[in-house]
């Protein structure tokens, strides 16, 4: 079975929830997720993220429904890394 080790995913989101509050919902999904949110752009109501999350078996469905309930929206998928057994 392949497992996703890492994604970068581009995101658009208000601004509220802020940046640290995003990281922290996501990272909290499992155990030994790491997220790194690099801002990239902030409009009158937005802001544009990359978004890393790496972990050894990365729940990707998990992390999309954590951002919408966010009030965010995934862009794309920039980057992903993935392992056989």
């Amino acid at each position: 079975m392949a497992h996703v080790k890492r994604l970068v995913l581009d995101v658009l989101k208000p601004h509220q929830p802020n940046a640290l509050d995003l990281a922290r919902a996501i990272a909290s999904l499992a155990d030994g997720y790491r997220v790194d949110i690099k801002v990239l752009e902030v409009d009158d109501k937005t802001e544009t993220l990359i978004v890393t999350v790496e972990g050894e078996e990365l729940d990707f469905e998990l992390i999309n429904t954590t951002i919408s309930e966010n009030g965010a929206s995934l862009h794309s998928v920039d980057e992903v890394s993935v392992t056989g057994q």
